[in-house]
């Protein structure tokens, strides 16, 4: 048991040891794998993508147990199962108070499982090392879905950094392509230009 506060990056690492141990496969999203693809943003809260298998909802419980989050196996066991919202597993830390959303791949769902396959292992150096985070593409679909139902500005500030910063190096097809199928391809021309793109 780790029964001290920890800080986000502490958190991180601790919670990615969990899922290591337990065998789930996990991709980082958010405000962190914007770290990778734009710029730092302060963030309190982590969001991964997590796949869990069947056999792997008692040992991921036992493994963030063992690491001070609480979440028994029939939480996990519901999020698997309830496909009416795409609500997440909450991890907190005991000590701490800092919270994970880990949001389950679910085979119905396809924008998910495309970024699942898209993920990119990227090295953040120490203390984090190498670590799965959202492709830049994937990020922006999502921050683009949250700003259409939150209009939180954070997200438009994340997508403008990752344009400037990833300029001529994004799959716009793949973008265009996902952006067009939820109706969101005016914003995504207004953010070009606003980027400084046209």
């Amino acid at each position: 048991m780790n029964s001290k506060p920890l800080d986000l990056v502490e958190f991180l690492i601790l919670l990615i040891d969990a899922l290591q141990s337990a065998g789930v496969e996990y991709m980082i999203g958010g405000a962190i794998a914007g770290w990778a693809w734009g710029e730092p943003r302060a963030t309190q809260d982590l969001d991964l993508v997590v796949k869990i298998p069947i056999e792997g909802i008692v040992p991921l419980s036992d493994e963030l147990k063992k690491r001070d989050m609480l979440v028994p196996p029939e939480i996990i066991l519901d999020a698997l199962i309830d496909d009416r919202a795409d609500l997440p597993i909450n991890a907190i830390h005991m000590y701490s108070g800092l919270k994970a959303d880990l949001y389950p791949v679910r085979a119905e769902d396809e924008l998910r499982q495309a970024a699942f396959q898209r993920r990119r292992e990227v090295d953040f150096e120490q203390p984090i090392g190498k670590v799965y985070v959202h492709s830049p593409e994937d990020l922006i679909i999502y921050k683009l879905i949250y700003f259409s139902t939150s209009e939180q500005p954070k997200h438009i500030r994340d997508i403008t950094a990752i344009l400037r910063a990833q300029k001529n190096l994004l799959d716009l097809v793949y973008i265009e392509k996902w952006v067009n199928r939820f109706g969101l391809a005016s914003l995504w021309n207004e953010l070009t230009v606003n980027a400084g793109w046209e």
